[in-house]
């Protein structure tokens, strides 16, 4: 399809709007010519910036995850903390946009993530952790952090048990857990990733013991 001459919107606009369709009305929603209804122009407007609707979800995974606010350095000594505020944050990006769950799954701006990556391993070299357990963790929290996120977002947003429809005669000790659970599904998300960190460290600390012994 020609692309018109001069483009009639700008391509964060388009995004924008993109966006917009999908938290309103759903993934299933969106097209191309639902887009260019939005933003009252004709459809070959879109093709000024993208070459098609892939081009422009892509667009719409790497803004999302950009709005991830990249918390303040903490005291080295803290470094735990700043990857649990960091995945909280994440996490709240996600479910402002709970429709565009999978768009995230297919579309993993992976550009954007790496220089976040690169940036969390200074901060763990500063911080005193062992380069070879970067990998470990940086793998760690994006496995927990994407999979805990996206996860409760494709969940109904109305649905408040966190497992549903336990019956505490036919499943007695999962209803019983669940009972004494006292944390939210926010807190259940930041303990995790805070015990998870803090194993990584504990475990290695335990082999070096085991080695050194």
């Amino acid at each position: 399809m020609a692309r018109p001459r001069q483009p009639l919107i700008s391509r964060d606009t388009a995004v924008a709007a993109a966006i917009q369709i999908i938290d309103e009305e759903g993934l299933e929603a969106f097209s191309l010519p639902r887009l260019a209804r939005r933003l009252n122009v004709r459809a070959p407007s879109l093709y000024h910036h993208f070459t098609d609707k892939s081009e422009i979800l892509s667009a719409v995974a790497r803004t999302i995850v950009a709005e991830t606010v990249v918390p303040r350095k903490p005291d080295p000594s803290e470094w735990p903390e700043w990857f649990v505020q960091l995945g909280l944050n994440f996490r709240q990006a996600v479910l402002r946009h709970r429709n565009a769950a999978p768009v995230l799954l297919q579309f993993l701006p992976r550009e954007v993530l790496t220089q976040l990556y690169d940036n969390a391993a200074v901060f763990l070299e500063q911080s005193g952790v062992p380069a070879h357990l970067h990998v470990q963790i940086l793998d760690g929290m994006e496995t927990l952090a994407l999979g805990a996120s996206i996860t409760e977002a494709m969940r109904p947003a109305t649905r408040k048990a966190i497992f549903p429809n336990v019956d505490p005669e036919r499943q007695p000790a999962l209803a019983r857990a669940l009972a004494a659970n006292e944390l939210t599904a926010k807190k259940l998300f930041e303990e995790t990733i805070r015990s998870f960190l803090h194993g990584v460290m504990h475990f290695a600390d335990q082999r070096a013991a085991d080695t050194h012994g």
